[in-house]
């Protein structure tokens, strides 16, 4: 029987800080400056970075001159951020909680974090409450079902004959990963002025980084599908794996493996 989709999260994502780090973020981190250009980040800004991870967008905005505060579900990720981005306001909180008072921000932006919680339509009315009239909301998510980057590892565990648990949920933002469907639900929260774009880009990487940082290090499902696996059950997954990615071959030994987010933006 599948879990709870938030109780999954939490536990999925503790301890899993440091390898995050060393993997995901290098390819969430392309959408970075796009998000703050959709949530209009500049000097003075008042923004809310919604589930930082290691703080790479909070960093961003500080350099742009923003005002930053920011909050994560997991505190490895909080002190992460902290460390990264030095006197960071980091708030440890769960989606849908957003501890702050109404209006307090001019913008608020999720990179890859709406796609992780259990009802998204929940949480876009408090990031819309904690929004200034007049104030941008951008948040970036993947492209569903997902492809390319987030998907080899995924490929390899399906063709090695490796069937989906029981217990882990398929994430309730599936219906919405495609540019209509999440147009239709930032909309339906009350923002204004809604746009949706499709964004796709290469990620360079030694194909080797992306199996021990995507598969063995136990982030996200893949990675704890892999897990759970014997030595010669993860051989196999990791001789589908070679295959897969042998088809995005790169120069100097690496692959440059297709990423494919949409970024959505509106106006409270």
């Amino acid at each position: 029987m599948a879990k709870d989709f938030d109780l999954y999260e939490r536990e999925l994502w503790a301890g899993r800080a440091p390898a995050y780090e060393r993997g995901f973020a290098h390819v969430t981190r392309y959408m970075v400056g796009p998000l703050l250009d959709a949530a209009g980040v500049a000097a003075g800004t008042r923004l809310l970075d919604v589930g930082t991870g290691p703080g790479v967008v909070s960093a961003a905005a500080a350099g742009r001159g923003a005002s930053v505060t920011a909050m994560d579900a997991d505190p490895d990720m909080a002190d992460t951020a902290r460390r990264n981005v030095p006197g960071l306001d980091v708030r440890v909180a769960v989606l849908p909680d957003v501890p702050f008072a109404d209006a307090a921000f001019d913008a608020v932006a999720g990179n890859f974090v709406i796609n992780h919680v259990g009802s998204p339509e929940v949480v876009l009315a408090e990031l819309r409450r904690v929004l200034r009239p007049g104030g941008r909301l951008a948040l970036s998510c993947w492209v569903m079902p997902g492809s390319g980057a987030l998907a080899v590892v995924r490929e390899a565990i399906e063709a090695a004959g490796v069937p989906w648990p029981d217990d882990i949920p398929e994430p309730p933002f599936m219906e919405h990963g495609e540019t209509a469907a999440f147009r239709r639900l930032v909309s339906a929260a009350g923002f204004a002025e809604v746009t949706v774009e499709e964004v796709t880009w290469e990620h360079v990487v030694d194909p080797e980084v992306w199996w021990e940082t995507g598969a063995l290090s136990r982030v996200g499902t893949n990675g704890v599908i892999v897990g759970r696996q014997d030595a010669a059950t993860v051989q196999r997954i990791k001789k589908e794996f070679d295959r897969i990615v042998a088809g995005y071959a790169a120069p100097d030994g690496k692959v440059a493996l297709p990423a494919h987010a949409l970024l959505a933006s509106g106006a409270r």
